[in-house]
């Protein structure tokens, strides 16, 4: 029973992760310019605030759904802002000189702005919501079967980071004569097209 519910948390927290939006391209962005450790820690920052979620939506807290929910505007206006503010830095920002080390405050800075752009998107939790409750778990598991699920949701969205950091350092590493400022141009562009689609549909 354990062991088949964290294979089904790692799938759904896999599941969840997995669609390259901003966040993967931060992970990738970050990856190339700082080397994969950071970029790693970029996407646990993403991990952890699933498995918050996961935990939020499993153990039916309802409080805490509803007052996420009900401050959605807020929450998806400071997010896109957010990153409209990376993309913008990112697009205007010059490559280091410096060989790609993870060094002084880097992976915090890349753990918690990863983590913040994942929080402030109520999407997530609706739609752990609507799988957790569509997998009938949020009626029928206890509370301890539901934190061994999130478990799971953790590692599986992790596990994905881990993969899409470790891809993006092969990458990097065969395309060493590639110029970086490109794609600091590319990746900010993106993230800041990103950010201001999330603006326009917040507003809409």
């Amino acid at each position: 029973m354990f062991g088949e519910l964290l294979i089904k948390g790692l799938i759904i927290g896999f599941s969840i992760a997995a669609p390259v939006g901003p966040i993967g391209i931060l992970c990738i962005r970050r990856t190339i310019e700082h080397g994969r450790i950071v970029g790693f820690v970029s996407g646990l920052g993403a991990a952890t605030a699933d498995g918050l979620y996961g935990l939020i939506a499993g153990l039916g807290l309802t409080l805490i759904t509803n007052f996420l929910i009900g401050q959605q505007f807020w929450l998806h206006f400071i997010g896109s802002t957010f990153l409209c503010y990376l993309g913008v830095k990112i697009f205007f920002s010059r490559p280091s000189n410096k060989s790609a080390k993870a060094k002084g405050n880097k992976p915090f800075t890349a753990y918690a702005s990863t983590f913040f752009l994942t929080i402030t998107n109520p999407v997530t939790i609706l739609s752990f919501i609507a799988i957790f409750s569509g997998l009938g778990i949020i009626d029928n598991y206890t509370t301890i079967l539901g934190l061994i699920l999130v478990l799971g949701v953790f590692l599986g969205s992790a596990l994905w980071w881990l993969l899409l950091s470790s891809i993006a350092g092969i990458v990097a590493n065969r395309m060493k004569n590639f110029s970086l400022s490109f794609v600091n141009r590319i990746s900010g562009l993106i993230i800041l097209l990103f950010g201001l689609y999330g603006l326009m549909i917040g507003m809409g």
